[in-house]
């Protein structure tokens, strides 16, 4: 092959690259289906409660969250955070339709306190994955 159809075949895929990077720019982050993939690791805990649930992660000494609503409908208030003890809370609030989050915290061994809301209902985990 000559160096020509080399530097052709590297601009196809250069061009390809960067056409998938900017779409994937394009898609709306709630447009997106919620999966485990959106937390990295291994889920281990949720907490339900009677609008939504919290789906929590954990990854090495990484912890991520994620708030689904029960029911599908309309852009309602909903809410997630992660606080690693000794840390604040990172949190992801407002008006969304499918989900709030995820958040993800750097906890290490650490224990955290995991928030989530959907509407006027809510729940709290107290200090948890010690």
């Amino acid at each position: 092959m000559n160096s020509g159809a080399i530097r052709r075949r590297l601009a196809l895929g250069a061009a390809a690259l960067a056409a998938s990077g900017a779409l994937a720019l394009v898609v709306p982050a709630e447009a997106q289906a919620v999966t485990a993939g959106n937390c990295a690791g291994r889920q281990v805990r949720t907490l339900p409660f009677a609008t939504g649930i919290v789906h929590i992660y954990r990854q090495g000494g990484y912890v991520c969250a994620v708030t689904l609503p029960r029911n599908s409908g309309g852009k309602r208030m909903m809410s997630v955070s992660v606080q690693a003890r000794g840390n604040r809370p990172v949190v992801d609030k407002g008006k969304y339709q499918y989900h709030a989050g995820p958040v993800t915290v750097h906890a290490g061994h650490r224990c955290v306190w995991v928030k989530g809301a959907v509407g006027r209902s809510s729940v709290s985990s107290g200090w948890i994955l010690c």
